[in-house]
């Protein structure tokens, strides 16, 4: 990890990760401590596509997106560990699981995402994660990911 970094805004995340509008689901990750834990903040906004169908009158946030996007501040945090950015990285969905979804997320919330890694270095990682609006938990779910790391 570069010296000092503790975060990764807007324009070193897609340096790191290749996701785009519309699947980019991250603003901003913060409090970065190596490759040990994270906090991905994603401010939701009303102009986001899924809102036109999910639903109508009513806009919720999909849970799988909130998970999607625990999955991208993760993404970073390794990434920024790792000085990945610049490089060609991929990471794939291996498994989820202990999903819950205990609150609606919705435009106008701020959702921060807490990532804490169980099992880390190679290919495989999985991570704890918890995400929260004002203090609030929204969703909480293990995952573990593939990471497909540049070959030096």
């Amino acid at each position: 990890m570069a010296e000092g970094l503790k975060s990764a805004d807007i324009q070193l995340i897609q340096r790191i990760i290749p996701h785009r509008y519309p699947f980019l689901l991250v603003d901003k990750v913060v409090d970065i401590d190596g490759a040990k834990s994270c906090t991905g903040i994603k401010n939701v906004t009303f102009n986001e596509p899924h809102f036109t169908g999910h639903f109508p009158g009513a806009p919720i946030m999909p849970g799988v997106t909130i998970v999607e996007a625990m999955a991208q501040s993760a993404a970073v945090m390794v990434g920024v560990d790792l000085d990945l950015a610049d490089k060609v990285f991929l990471v794939y969905f291996m498994s989820i699981e202990s999903c819950k979804f205990r609150r609606k997320v919705g435009p106008g919330d701020v959702l921060k995402m807490h990532i804490t890694t169980k099992r880390g270095g190679g290919k495989v990682w999985k991570f704890d994660g918890r995400a929260e609006v004002d203090g609030d938990l929204a969703c909480e779910a293990s995952f573990t990911a593939m990471m497909d790391l540049p070959k030096d």
